[in-house]
Formats: structure tokens, C-alpha cells, sequence
């Protein structure tokens, strides 16, 4: 598995001639490290008697995190298993009409998952940047910039994300179940392209502020 490999192995087999893991799978990664790093100025903040008052809900942001951190950390494997899911269909024999509308279907499923999996990543990209926000705006002053980190990852995991969705959408057949993705990539794409804005330029102010 991706997950159980050293960052330099991991590095190594991404930079190689193989076409996975690629960029869905780094979207994925790029949502687990904003969300680990929300949870890091969760826990630098929890403790901390200048912010005593807000220690219930940073904890519970906390929870949610590393929530989200977990599940986006399964995507990474699972979008090169989607991947390796479309190739096999694309190889499957096609020399009947029988084959041929075998794999044809194959490919279709096998399509639909691909897309599934990004756009899972693009919803909890969502959690995850309002999280972040969170930590941000209330969270230990001094970790700030890492909240902007997280942020930035976030935004990244997601507009990757969406480029996926995008790419393997069009190969699918089914308008109905075309159109229902669309419209809840657009969802996510807005949320987070605006919440990202608004909590980088409230960062920025903050650090500008104190010069």
C-alpha cells in the first residue's frame, strides 16, 4: 500500500514511468496533510490557558480532523486501485459482440469509480477547509501560518480533485449520473475556492497587523 511506504519510496514511485500513483492520489495526500496540520494547531492550542474559552471547540475540531485526515489518507490507495480498476476493463478481450459489450460495461462501471473517488476527496476537502478556518480564526496565534499551510494544501487537494472528476466524467455514458456530479463538483469547487479566500486574506491581515 502507498500509505506504509517511507515518504522517499513513496516519492521515487510517483516520479517513476508508471501512470499511478498520479495526481488523484496526491490531491488525496494534499487534503491528508492539510488536515493533519489542522489537528497539529488543534493540539498546540488545547492546554493553553490564553485560550481557555475556546478549548471545547477547538477539541471537537480536533475529533473532526483527524476524522477527515483518516479518511482522505484511504483515498490515496484508493484512487490507484480505481485507476488499476479502469485499465483492467480496458483490457479485457473484445474480439465478440458479447465481449465487446462486456467490457464495455466494465469500462463504464469501472469510470464511475474513478470519478467517486475524487469527488469524495473534493467533499471532504470541503470539512476540511471549514476546520481549518476554524483553527485559523481561534486556534493558537503562533501556529497561524500553519493553518494558512493547511488551507493552501486543501485548496490544492481539491482543484486537483476536481481535474480528476473533469477528465474521467467525460468518458462516461450516463447523462443523469453525469449531471449529478457535476453539479456537486461545482458545490464543492465554490465552497472551498471561497472559504479558502476569505480565510488566507483574514491570515494575511492578522500577520500584517502585527508587523
Amino acid at each position: 500500500m502507498l500509505i506504509d511506504q517511507t515518504v522517499a519510496a513513496f516519492a521515487d514511485e510517483l516520479a517513476s514511468n508508471s501512470p499511478a500513483p498520479g495526481g488523484g492520489s496526491i490531491a488525496a495526500l494534499a487534503g491528508t496533510l492539510g488536515a493533519g496540520l489542522t489537528s497539529m494547531v488543534c493540539r498546540l492550542t488545547i492546554g493553553k490557558k490564553k485560550y481557555a474559552d475556546v478549548q471545547d471547540e477547538i477539541q471537537a475540531v480536533l475529533v473532526k480532523s483527524e476524522d477527515v485526515r483518516s479518511q482522505l489518507t484511504a483515498l490515496i490507495d484508493k484512487d490507484t486501485e480505481a485507476f488499476t480498476g479502469v485499465m483492467d476493463a480496458f483490457g479485457l478481450p473484445k474480439e465478440t459482440d458479447e465481449q465487446k459489450t462486456v467490457r464495455a460495461a466494465a469500462i463504464q462501471h469501472a469510470m464511475k469509480e474513478a470519478v467517486r473517488v475524487p469527488l469524495e476527496v473534493m467533499n471532504l476537502c470541503v470539512q476540511a477547509l471549514d476546520l481549518a478556518g476554524t483553527a485559523a480564526a481561534k486556534g493558537n496565534a503562533n501556529s497561524v501560518t500553519d493553518a494558512g499551510v493547511a488551507v493552501l494544501m486543501i485548496q490544492a487537494a481539491c482543484k486537483g480533485a476536481e481535474l480528476n472528476v473533469k477528465i474521467n466524467l467525460g468518458a462516461i455514458t450516463d447523462a443523469e449520473f453525469c449531471a449529478e456530479v457535476s453539479t456537486a463538483m461545482m458545490g464543492y469547487r465554490d465552497h472551498v475556492s471561497r472559504t479558502a479566500a476569505g480565510t488566507l486574506g483574514s491570515i494575511d491581515a492578522s500577520l500584517d497587523a502585527g508587523k
